[in-house]
């Protein structure tokens, strides 16, 4: 005796457990909240159990739902890669995503990769998990994030590292700044004058260390924080200067805020796509990936150079 469900079924299904409400769901596959109830009843019929706690604020899954989630997900997912050449297929589609990503790549390029992808996929729900270096590095191992965007991970035999740029680091410093006047310094320059740097759980300290071994600041900075982010804020408030990855920089026309290149040595990073090895990406993220490429080669990310 066969199961009597079909993909309208399960996609409804879907709908109601990532939504967590009949009406949203109704309305994200396009039918009225009767029909899409009937088809939930019809579900659990066939299944022969509950999929749902209903109540009057809620709509939860059971147990048993929780599981039967997973195998639907990855059913609809499978039958989502063997369609994604069909036209008018990714307006429809339901879905999410979660991306890491430090915060210099979540303010500097993701904001448009995300505006193109949302016009091209609307309903499909998207999660930024804009962290430091070392926790981006950590949600894509452990699965919280379906990959990240960061500077490290290259060495990590669990992950996989697309590199997508490289950039320098340069002074960040105000425009009224006796620095501002030069055309490159060198470190030795730089730590001549107050600045603020990163603290020791940061990723792009550990890069600076690596990198600085034969170069010492002569005297301790006058702040220190965890993220480039917060650096810039303080060197506009006028604290210091401060030694940041070109991408963080805002534009040329910025008010206040200008940069200088450093040298000797000059220290690169290298900014790419983590994937945990093993692990394929669903279709809704392997299009966001797809997304981050492209932009990048269609010049998305100008500031910096490719390797």
């Amino acid at each position: 005796m066969g199961i009597n469900f079909d993909l309208n079924d399960l996609q409804a299904f879907r709908a109601v457990a990532e939504l967590g409400s009949f009406r949203k769901a109704a309305e994200a596959v396009s039918i009225s909240q009767p029909a899409l109830s009937r088809r939930i009843d019809k579900l659990e019929e066939a299944l022969g159990v509950r999929l749902f706690e209903r109540t009057t604020r809620s709509v939860t899954l059971t147990t048993v739902g929780r599981v039967f989630a997973s195998s639907a997900e990855q059913l609809l997912n499978d039958l989502d890669v063997a369609l994604l050449g069909i036209r008018d297929v990714s307006s429809s589609r339901l879905g999410h995503v979660t991306i890491a990503c430090v915060p210099s790549v979540a303010y500097y390029f993701l904001p448009s990769v995300i505006s193109a992808y949302r016009r091209r996929f609307p309903r499909i729900r998207i999660k930024l998990l804009d962290a430091s270096a070392n926790d981006v590095l950590a949600a894509v191992i452990s699965g919280e994030a379906d990959f990240g965007v960061s500077f490290m991970g290259s060495q990590d035999s669990e992950v996989e590292f697309k590199v997508l740029l490289q950039e320098r680091f340069v002074v960040a410093c105000r425009r009224d700044h006796p620095l501002a006047s030069k055309k490159r310094m060198t470190w030795d320059e730089l730590y001549q004058h107050e600045y603020v740097s990163l603290d020791k759980t940061s990723g792009n300290r550990l890069l600076l260390d690596q990198a600085l071994s034969a170069v010492a600041p002569r005297t301790p900075s006058v702040c220190e924080t965890r993220h480039v982010t917060t650096m810039l804020g303080l060197v506009e408030a006028g604290l210091g200067v401060a030694a940041v990855p070109s991408m963080a920089m805002p534009g040329r026309d910025h008010p206040v805020l200008t940069s200088v290149p450093l040298v000797e040595p000059v220290v690169k990073r290298r900014v790419g796509i983590l994937k945990r090895r093993g692990r394929p990406l669903t279709p809704a993220a392997q299009e966001f990936h797809k997304a981050i490429v492209e932009t990048r080669r269609g010049g998305g990310a100008s500031k910096a150079r490719l390797p």
